[in-house]
């Protein structure tokens, strides 16, 4: 099989000589061998391991992406980031508490961007249940603002 990962930059593997990958969704881990049937899921953030002929195992960390099977034994897996290492060891926990904590960190901006906006929602409100009347709105000639 071919194992092919890639990010907006770079390609990060792309291995001729793969035996089998392993790779995580929401579902939970899952394996791939040759001859698998075509199929496209959704990655979380985690490490994907494969094995060569030779029977070395090498691994790619990854935050998030999307992982397809396709016809003539081809994985490639579409990603924002990636970071490979020959060993786990080498790989550690670090790459993957980084992707993390850069996830939650977007989740906290997209959170406060939300609140932000409800903030703005609430002082529009409070503007107009105190008696001010919206600015009407339309083309010119029709009462509306010019």
């Amino acid at each position: 099989m071919r194992l092919l990962v890639t990010t907006p930059l770079s390609v990060v593997v792309d291995e001729h000589d793969v035996r089998y990958v392993r790779a995580e969704d929401e579902t939970g881990s899952f394996g791939i061998l040759p001859g698998h049937t075509d199929f496209i899921t959704v990655l979380t953030i985690s490490v994907i391991s494969w094995r060569n002929h030779s029977d070395e195992e090498h691994h790619v960390a990854v935050r998030g992406g999307v992982l397809a099977v396709r016809g003539g034994g081809r994985v490639q897996v579409a990603t924002r980031e990636a970071v490979g290492e020959d060993t786990f060891q080498r790989l550690g926990q670090a790459v993957l508490a980084r992707f993390r904590d850069e996830a939650q960190a977007e989740e906290k901006s997209r959170l406060s961007a939300a609140r932000l906006h409800l903030a703005t929602i609430r002082q529009l409100q409070r503007y107009l249940e105190s008696g001010h009347q919206p600015v009407p709105q339309g083309p010119p000639g029709e009462g509306g603002a010019a």
